[in-house]
């Protein structure tokens, strides 16, 4: 980020981006749709963040358009961030783990996102394989969408809100590398457009992964207001914003640049 700019994209083919760009709902517009946005950012941005939802409704030949495109946007220096949200247990979870975060997985990612709601213990598997290949994880802790608050706002029996819980967790996952003088790898995902969270402290030693910008209404200026003094390990997540501006490489390149530039002006 410090190098490319703080900016996160998402590859989201939509059905409805790709009719916007003029390609078929099949394999071949799921393809070409992709490799444009990784060929034109992957070596300009920090992080590109893949919605694996929209490469598996495709099958397996979806599924090797995101192989695919994972390891080029890789070759050309870019961060990979699988947006996969996977959650469960002991060993199903292990086989998550090793999917996103094993470096022999045609999928090996430099992180993936995770669901920590069949506890935190949960993500066990997850976090250690992370630990031992040097690639991270984003564990959902104050998500964008209205339905999050139901399960993040509710109040444990110390009085904590379950979201609270999350993000003390991830600052204790960080703790070792926070005490010897880095970011830790450990992130969590906190909605841009969820207004002042001054009640929470959002400082985890970790990344903290901002979606909502663009298409969901919150702007690079919102940042500060809603993350306060965390703002500088924030990641702000942008998808439609940038890729509306498709299929002309240099538009999404231009998208791109100007939504880094915001987020510099306004992180400070």
């Amino acid at each position: 980020m410090d190098t490319r700019g703080p900016l996160c994209v998402g590859i989201d083919p939509h059905a409805s981006l790709l009719a916007d760009w003029g390609l078929g709902e099949d394999i071949a517009g799921l393809e070409r749709f992709t490799r444009t946005v990784v060929e034109a950012l992957a070596e300009r941005v920090a992080v590109l963040k893949p919605q694996s939802a929209f490469f598996e409704r495709f099958g397996s030949r979806g599924v090797a358009v995101l192989e695919r495109a994972v390891a080029d946007a890789r070759s050309a220096g870019a961060l990979v961030l699988m947006d996969a949200k996977r959650g469960d247990i002991g060993s199903t979870m292990a086989a998550y783990a090793a999917t996103y975060l094993d470096p022999a997985s045609p999928l090996f990612s430099d992180a993936v996102t995770v669901s920590p709601y069949l506890g935190f213990g949960s993500l066990r598997p997850a976090l250690d394989l992370a630990r031992r290949h040097g690639s991270g994880v984003f564990v959902l802790a104050l998500t964008s969408n209205p339905e999050g608050a139901e399960v993040q706002h509710a109040v444990r029996a110390d009085g904590s809100t379950v979201g609270a819980t999350m993000l003390e967790r991830l600052r204790e996952e960080n703790e070792p590398e926070v005490r010897a003088g880095t970011l830790g790898s450990f992130g969590a995902v906190v909605g841009a457009t969820l207004g002042d969270l001054s009640a929470y402290d959002l400082a985890i030693g970790g990344p903290l992964l901002a979606p909502g910008i663009g298409a969901q209404g919150a702007t690079p200026a919102d940042l500060p207001r809603v993350f306060g003094a965390a703002v500088r390990e924030v990641v702000p997540n942008v998808s439609r914003g940038v890729l509306r501006h498709g299929p002309d490489a240099a538009s999404l390149v231009a998208a791109a640049e100007r939504f880094a530039e915001e987020v510099r002006a306004a992180a400070g």
